[in-house]
């Protein structure tokens, strides 16, 4: 997997034992301003990037080359295992140009998030503590172009996720057909997920 501009970064800030406000002191930008960058929200500009490299003794040229090659990311939540088994290889057959990556646990989930632009998310709705509904809130915190379907298997649910901005909805088990329909109603269009 090609590391991001954001996680190259925070690697090499860590690396160098700088916080975020160090950092950004040194370039007279705020923390969030930095975190928005490791996020990877965010790019500085190229005059930016000239200090970066200087104060962090790291050359970001081939890391900035390779964003442009980025795969998007797509995550499956459910908290039964045997949903995520079945549902990834379909994902994965439907969009081999994504990186597809499943979790059993929603706190998770939203970890990854945190460091990782989200270009579509399944979520179960019910899945014990935290909704499909909660993750979807945290999830458009972090990008709010984050397109989201739901997974499940009461269609009762459809009211209250479609109340979020959902892209879709899909009833468990996922089919490919069931998948690329969705792929096609997309709210954000997302490059390397278009439907062949």
């Amino acid at each position: 997997m090609k590391i991001s501009f954001g996680e190259s970064l925070r690697r090499a800030r860590i690396k160098n034992e700088l916080s975020q406000q160090k950092l950004a002191d040194m370039l007279f930008v705020t923390r969030s301003t930095i975190a928005n960058w490791e996020s990877g929200r965010r790019i500085p500009d190229y005059e930016t990037i000239l200090k970066l490299t200087k104060y962090l003794d790291t050359d970001f040229s081939a890391v900035i080359i390779n964003n442009n090659e980025e795969k998007p990311v797509v995550i499956m939540v459910d908290n039964e295992r045997i949903i995520l088994n079945g549902g990834i290889p379909i994902l994965r057959s439907v969009m081999p140009n994504a990186e597809i990556v499943g979790f059993v646990r929603p706190s998770e989930a939203i970890d990854y998030a945190r460091n990782h632009k989200i270009d579509l998310a399944l979520l179960d709705i019910e899945m014990g503590m935290i909704s499909g509904l909660d993750v979807c809130r945290e999830l458009l915190e972090f990008n709010p172009k984050t397109n989201v379907i739901y997974l499940t298997a009461y269609s009762e649910y459809a009211f209250a996720a479609w109340a979020t901005g959902a892209s879709g909805f899909l009833l468990k088990p996922l089919t490919e057909a069931a998948v690329q329909k969705e792929l096609l109603q997309l709210r954000y269009p997302v490059k390397g997920l278009e439907v062949l």
